[in-house]
């Protein structure tokens, strides 16, 4: 069955969605999803339709400081009644440990209100605040990857998903850290107005819609910039923009770095953790799992396009990396408006191919 969103009716009352502010508060935590209710408003106000009533409040209200220095001027929680509130955020802070050791009336005041509210949602450490309430006791979250382990120490009943951007359970919702946020948030809207309106509010921000919530928190990409030299970084950068070459190998790459084969083939793995061969093939990977949820390319396609040369040989590398195949991967986490608009008319839709890809031209009978 579909699932359709409920669209707000023209004369209801636009739906109320509460920020919290707190000492310390991670500033783009709050200000990121801010931006994209503030963005669907806009989006809904064109269509004739209410948006959101956008508050942010503190315990005491007035000037908060944010964890960067930048005061935020805030209403008093206690001047909004409960019952009116329609989404309740939690930002993190990068000083959660500080937070959670002043946060008994801040704790108090987010249990009685998450009992009213029609959903809870978390950004980055932002779950500490909800754990704390016992929200989160033996439910699925995620949170920032770096505070894995202190979730686990101060509440050992949260069941902690470490490669999720962002974790529905109920009307609970957590995300991971920081611009994870905004994923989050974008999932918010697309459940409340439907997928039009999120899409125009990624374009607006010039992110994607969406990064699906069983994603992992690291691109291949990210992962390697973080663990190589500088030196690695560039010849990664290259090689995550040529992925449609058939002749990647070591050699090839050695060259193009300007090393012999076996001395670049152990650098390589000693700086980045996986051995060249092992890099072409995550990168493919992630090319082809972006193809898969953002376009209409069939999997012959997407197979050559990515450079894995036939079908089979992208199935097998999908099984041993991520335990599913390409089609049950599409299935779960393709862009839901595409799958509902290549039924209806396959041949006219565009194609959105990562750099390094090669563009084919689309088939008539997209997989």
């Amino acid at each position: 069955m579909t699932n359709i969103p409920e669209i707000l009716p023209k004369r209801q009352r636009a739906r109320r969605v509460l920020f919290l502010a707190f000492p310390h508060v991670g500033l783009l935590d709050l200000t990121g999803a801010q931006t994209v209710f503030w963005a669907a408003t806009k989006a809904m106000e064109a269509r004739g339709l209410k948006g959101y009533e956008r508050l942010t409040a503190s315990l005491d209200g007035g000037l908060v400081r944010s964890a960067e220095g930048l005061e935020l001027q805030t209403m008093r929680l206690s001047d909004c009644p409960l019952s009116s509130i329609d989404t309740l955020v939690v930002p993190g802070s990068p000083h959660m440990d500080l937070v959670l050791d002043n946060s008994v009336a801040l704790v108090k005041w987010l249990r009685r209100a998450s009992g009213r509210a029609r959903r809870t949602a978390s950004v980055c450490s932002g779950a500490f605040l909800l754990a704390a309430t016992g929200l989160l006791d033996h439910k699925r979250a995620t949170t920032h990857w770096l505070m894995f382990d202190m979730m686990s120490e101060r509440f050992p009943s949260v069941q902690i998903d470490r490669d999720a951007i962002f974790v529905q359970q109920g009307p609970v919702w957590t995300s991971a850290g920081v611009t994870a946020g905004i994923d989050l948030a974008l999932a918010l809207v697309e459940a409340d107005c439907g997928h039009d309106v999120a899409m125009e509010v990624a374009r607006e921000l010039v992110v994607y819609l969406k990064r699906p919530g069983g994603q992992s928190q690291f691109s291949a990409l990210l992962r390697s910039q973080s663990d190589a030299t500088a030196a690695f970084d560039e010849l990664n950068l290259w090689i995550a923009g040529h992925l449609h070459q058939a002749d990647l190998t070591v050699e090839f790459l050695a060259d193009k770095a300007s090393m012999s084969p076996r001395n670049f083939a152990r650098l390589y793995k000693q700086k980045t953790g996986r051995t060249p061969a092992k890099a072409v093939e995550v990168f493919r990977l992630e090319a082809a799992r972006r193809l898969l949820e953002d376009s209409t390319s069939n999997i012959d396609q997407i197979a050559t396009m990515c450079g894995f040369g036939d079908e089979e040989r992208m199935r097998v590398t999908f099984q041993r990396n991520l335990g599913v195949a390409p089609r049950d991967y599409r299935e779960r986490f393709a862009n839901r408006g595409l799958h509902e608009l290549r039924g209806q008319c396959p041949t006219a839709l565009p194609t959105a191919v990562p750099s390094g890809c090669a563009a084919l031209p689309e088939h008539p009978d997209p997989r």
